[in-house]
């Protein structure tokens, strides 16, 4: 079926068909390993723009920590 599609394309040389084969290879295993990450290695990642480093000692310097 691949085959037939291909002749039927036109003037397709193996450069464009390895590009293809390629872009898809990649796009699946990125796919794949996005896919299998781990939930709280996701949720870490996305709050560390957020997070400014330190650790509260107490409850009232957590309600102030913005205006150190």
């Amino acid at each position: 079926m691949f085959k037939y599609i291909i002749e039927k394309a036109g003037d397709v040389n193996w450069m464009g068909i390895s590009a293809m084969v390629t872009f898809f290879a990649i796009f699946i295993i990125a796919s794949v390993v996005i896919i299998r990450r781990n939930p709280d290695y996701i949720n870490k990642m996305s709050n560390m723009p957020l997070d400014d480093g330190t650790q509260p000692i107490n409850n009232q310097e957590t309600a102030y920590s913005h205006e150190k």
